[in-house]
């Protein structure tokens, strides 16, 4: 390696040794080096030196990208994220800089002998999250570090030390520092994890969900029809619904799940009559609540669209026996189709089970797998006009209705469709 060939202590750092250790790949390797800066631009010339003030270097090698980070220790931080100064310094006060033991550790990379300054590797065997030094300092430092607890916790499954825990929960309100984006990349990460219903629930008890999806607090103590949903309530059907959920679900998925039944509590009702608790529209106000929250935390138009979808159609599926086979098509041809068929699955299996209209789908796929479900148009407004028509509103009202037959299997032809609109004009 050139920087340790120019004489540098150079060491791998942070999650890639913590994952390595774990037998994980990881997903890229950080370098601490005793090398400032100026030393690894001139060794590496066409590297980037957009973190520079605060020791970072990034270079490509062989096609990957690095980042490597002086030894240092932080100065003061004012705005609860970035440090005001920062010092070159030694690897072990590098390692007590960082966030979480798990992350402090160092490896050599030319003989793999580790170097633990924090008892990192200790915790790694006990599969225990703990704050380097003073947690409250740590989340203090950098309020971000609290949804990364959570993160860590989700993704390796670990628990959660307790003066750490007990640090989260007393610095919960410092997420309101950390800017929308920030808090959804780590929020998305955490319930697209292999412990996302855990870590749904530390989100929630830690009460850094207050600065994320408040409105999950309306969703516990939010009572369900125990004919329908003997699970209990809202909240307790949602969390099922996570742990049901096939591994690495997509992200716009994991956010329906989140939100398909969020506008429940502000739609709650009993009717006396029927001695029965109703939520009338609770998909309507879902989708507008749920078009609200993802905005506020900055989630794309396209992720935006899919979940107010999956939202606003997962009431559907109590439907699609009494379809007509041509609207069955164009609900199963929707891009969301998917999801909302997983979304469905779990909402089901995690209240009253049952499958009937996911078996009645799963088996007009497999009828229907022959050929796609939306086929080429059998006629165009350009036939429309040649046929006399005028162009207008009513083109698209006739296109539909020729699809529609169509779909139903009644015409199979363009000179079908022609004679077709021949008949019905006269």
């Amino acid at each position: 390696m050139r920087l340790i060939d120019a004489g540098h202590t150079t060491y791998f750092a942070g999650g890639c040794v913590r994952d390595t250790l774990l037998g994980i790949e990881p997903k890229d390797y950080d370098i601490a080096t005793s090398a400032t800066p100026a030393e690894v631009q001139n060794l590496f010339p066409k590297s980037n030196a957009i973190g520079a003030h605060f020791g970072v270097i990034l270079v490509k090698a062989n096609g990957f990208p690095f980042e490597i980070a002086t030894f240092r220790h932080d100065g003061s931080y004012k705005d609860g994220r970035h440090p005001e100064s920062v010092t070159f310094t030694t690897p072990e006060d590098d390692a007590s800089r960082r966030d979480f033991t798990v992350n402090g550790l160092f490896q050599n990379p030319q003989n793999g002998e580790i170097i633990d300054f924090v008892d990192g590797q200790q915790d790694l065997r006990a599969q225990s999250l703990k704050a380097i030094g003073n947690p409250t300092e740590r989340f203090q430092e950098d309020a971000l570090r609290l949804m990364r607890a959570i993160r860590f916790a989700s993704t390796l499954g670990f628990q959660i030390e307790p003066a750490t825990w007990s640090a989260i929960c007393e610095n919960s309100d410092l997420l309101a520092k950390i800017s929308a984006e920030r808090i959804r990349d780590e929020f998305t990460t955490i319930i697209t994890s292999k412990h996302r219903a855990r870590g749904f629930d530390l989100l929630t008890e830690s009460g850094l969900m207050k600065h994320i999806v408040p409105e999950v607090y309306d969703l516990i103590g939010c009572e369900q029809p125990p004919q329908w949903h003997p699970e209990g309530d809202v909240y307790t059907h949602t969390r099922i619904m996570f742990d049901m959920l096939a591994d690495e679900p997509s992200a716009e998925l994991a956010l329906a799940v989140l939100l398909h039944d969020i506008g429940k509590p502000a739609t709650y009702s009993y009717d006396q009559a029927d001695d029965r608790i109703r939520f009338n529209g609770h998909d309507r106000v879902g989708t507008e609540m749920a078009d609200t929250i993802l905005h506020r935390l900055k989630y794309s138009n396209h992720t935006i669209d899919e979940v107010c979808a999956m939202v606003a159609n997962h009431m559907n599926f109590m439907n699609v026996q009494h379809m007509r086979t041509a609207k069955v098509k164009r609900f199963m041809a929707r891009p969301t189709y998917g999801d909302e068929m997983e979304l469905h699955r779990v909402d089901c299996a995690s209240s009253n089970g049952f499958t009937d209209n996911y078996e009645f789908l799963r088996a007009k796929e497999q009828q229907f797998a022959a050929e796609p479900l939306i086929p080429p148009q059998l006629i165009t407004g350009k036939d429309l006009i040649e046929l006399g028509l005028s162009p207008g509103p009513q083109f698209t009202e006739i296109l539909n209705t020729i699809q529609t037959e169509q779909l139903e299997g009644r015409l199979t032809n363009k000179e079908e469709a022609i004679d077709y609109l021949r008949n019905k004009e006269d």
